[in-house]
């Protein structure tokens, strides 16, 4: 972890922010002596594993670590409670016994943080301009289509009455976007998508004419009705597990040979190689340990 003052903190998190990339961001809210970490402390999880600021001492930071890439991949906010010795499960709270960890409890409160979705708009239509006052009113990030790669826009909506759809609709089906529409009556959109060359399943991801059929008439009414699709199938999908949060690098867990805590399976984390194989630690006090006799330690496990 690479310790950080929190205004330094909180300066990252807006970067993060900007660049729209996802991370985590832990505070601690309650410390009881002789830990290392006060009240009020942070930091921030990205998805490699890196940790910016401080929570806690080595034991902590990898129950953080290995907590805020699950937080990641789920998208949930969690309320960490690290403690020395054995607890029940208390109600609204994760409890992790951290059997290395020196001294008091903590207690960390972990909050996903994720880019607003992504929306990009083809045209400058009446109904184009209300989905980019409406999107923004519902905390979206709209911006206007532009040629090249698609990386994590998260729906494309072809609103230009005409204007280079065809090659707009193929680039974003090559490129999985999750939802793309087509503002057009149903004639017209049929006749559109009989005019590509895609096969059936590919021609299904395309919502034509876009929207709900709420009965829309004015430019923010469709606008209102094209959002709520969208809505509705990003908490379809959310429920379903069809996609997660985020993608993790290498977010499994391994096991601590020597105390035998969970601790994150990535390269930000303590580790060493022994026989081929990679083995993971809470702290460089386990990772000595086991380094005196790696065969005897490895061959517990």
């Amino acid at each position: 972890m690479r310790s950080m003052t929190r205004r330094a903190v909180r300066e990252r998190a807006e970067q993060l922010s900007a660049n729209r990339i996802p991370f985590v961001h832990a505070r601690v809210v309650f410390a009881e002596k002789p830990t290392s970490a006060k009240p009020g402390d942070e930091a921030l999880i990205l998805g490699d594993g890196t940790m910016l600021g401080f929570v806690g001492g080595q034991c902590a930071e990898a129950t953080v670590r290995a907590q805020g890439l699950a937080a990641l991949s789920t998208g949930n906010c969690v309320l960490l409670r690290i403690a020395p010795t054995p607890e029940a499960d208390q109600h609204g709270k994760l409890v992790v016994h951290n059997p290395c960890l020196s001294g008091g409890t903590l207690e960390i409160f972990m909050e996903p943080v994720f880019p607003a979705p992504l929306i990009r708009v083809l045209g400058n239509s009446p109904i184009a301009q209300a989905l980019t006052v409406i999107g923004s009113t519902l905390g979206y990030e709209v911006a206007p289509w532009v040629s090249g790669p698609l990386t994590n826009v998260d729906a494309v909506i072809l609103a230009s009455h005409g204007d280079d759809e065809e090659a707009a609709i193929i680039a974003a089906l090559k490129a999985n976007v999750p939802y793309i529409g087509l503002v057009a009556s149903p004639k017209r959109g049929s006749a559109v998508l009989d005019s590509l060359d895609v096969t059936t399943c590919m021609r299904a991801r395309v919502h034509a004419p876009a929207g709900l059929n709420i009965g829309a008439q004015s430019p923010e009414e469709i606008a209102v009705s094209i959002f709520a699709q969208i809505i509705e199938q990003r908490r379809a999908s959310q429920q379903e597990g069809v996609v997660a949060m985020v993608t993790v690098s290498g977010a499994e867990e391994a096991v601590d040979p020597i105390c035998h805590m969970s601790v994150a399976a990535v390269a930000t984390s303590i580790h060493a190689d022994h026989d081929g194989a990679r083995w993971y630690f809470c702290c460089l006090g386990c990772k000595e340990k086991f380094l005196t006799d790696p065969a005897k330690f490895a061959g517990v496990m």
